[in-house]
């Protein structure tokens, strides 16, 4: 199933489907970029939330993902990316990136002094969704020169280079959760930039379909159990009795995938769940919550009856 049958099975509004279609046929792409289009089989399940940024991303507008952890804010990302077909840089911001990582910096190259190209600079003349990763940890100096970039001028002056008008086509993503240790409040000029979509966190019926559509030959009741436990989680972490550390979507989907494959399913949750969590007492709780779902006696076949050994690609 691709992109849009998703999104068509989902209930999307089908005029925003077409027009993201016509978004993508309009701008053309370089095949030399084809490589950065997402290409993912997972995908983003929210109805309203879809509806929401393809609206704004086709009205020209910024978007700024906004949720706690294990929400789906980098795969909803992707997804938008392969929906409208255009090339993806993407921008982890930690203590060390700085302008010079977004819009270049200077190197030598056949005894001139050139222009390295960053992030958001090949994103600006390409046309590309430029991801910034855990925006609320970017440093004064990194988000200052993307205000510009960021508003109704869409333009980058570098400094002793040129400037810089943004492609049509170019749009920022940026992804943020508060709870994350080194995160900070976001200024007001900079959050005026984007348009702000909330991720809520994780229903049962979302997780089950987000399961289901990666682990079609499970068990669905054993399966049921899997969601438990991160849903079981997610409620402790809510009512501050553990972090979030243990609350992570890719180390349940990582457990199932290990166990598909022949570990004893004690074991995989245990690397994908309980293992994120260093603090002693927190492994304790996280333990207990494991133990009244899974029994220490399953086997791979008791979630996978059916299950053939493939080579992962």
């Amino acid at each position: 199933m691709g992109i849009v049958q998703n999104l068509q099975q989902q209930g999307i509004n089908q005029k925003l489907i077409e027009d993201a279609i016509y978004f993508k046929e309009y701008y053309k792409l370089e095949e030399s970029l084809s490589h950065r289009i997402s290409n993912s089989n997972n995908y983003f399940y929210g109805k309203e939330i879809w509806d929401m940024v393809i609206s704004a991303i086709l009205e020209g507008e910024n978007i700024l993902l906004s949720g706690p952890k294990a929400t789906g804010k980098n795969l909803l990302a992707d997804n938008i990316s392969e929906l409208f077909g255009r090339p993806q840089w993407n921008t982890s911001f930690h203590i060390n990136t700085d302008s010079t990582t977004l819009i270049g910096t200077d190197t030598f190259i056949d005894n001139e002094v050139k222009l390295r190209r960053g992030s958001v600079y090949e994103c600006a003349i390409n046309g590309g969704f430029g991801v910034f990763d855990e925006i609320n940890m970017a440093k004064n100096d990194a988000i200052a020169v993307l205000h510009s970039a960021l508003d109704h001028r869409r333009v980058i002056d570098v400094p002793g280079y040129e400037r810089i008008n943004l492609h049509e086509a170019t749009r920022f993503i940026g992804t943020m959760n508060y709870e994350y240790a080194g995160t900070k409040e976001l200024n007001e000029a900079l959050v005026s930039r984007f348009m702000v979509i909330d991720i809520p966190a994780v229903e049962e019926e979302k997780l089950m379909l987000i399961l289901k559509n990666e682990f079609s030959d499970a068990d669905e009741e054993k399966l049921n159990q899997f969601a438990g436990i991160f849903l079981d989680l997610q409620l402790k972490s809510q009512n501050g009795e553990i972090s979030s550390k243990a609350i992570d979507l890719r180390g349940l989907i990582g457990s199932l995938k290990t166990i598909r494959r022949g570990l004893k399913p004690e074991l995989a949750i245990n690397m994908g769940i309980t293992g994120k969590t260093f603090d002693i007492y927190e492994k304790e709780i996280v333990g207990d919550i494991i133990k009244t779902r899974i029994h220490s006696k399953w086997e791979t076949k008791d979630i996978f009856p059916e299950i053939k050994l493939q080579v992962s690609r």
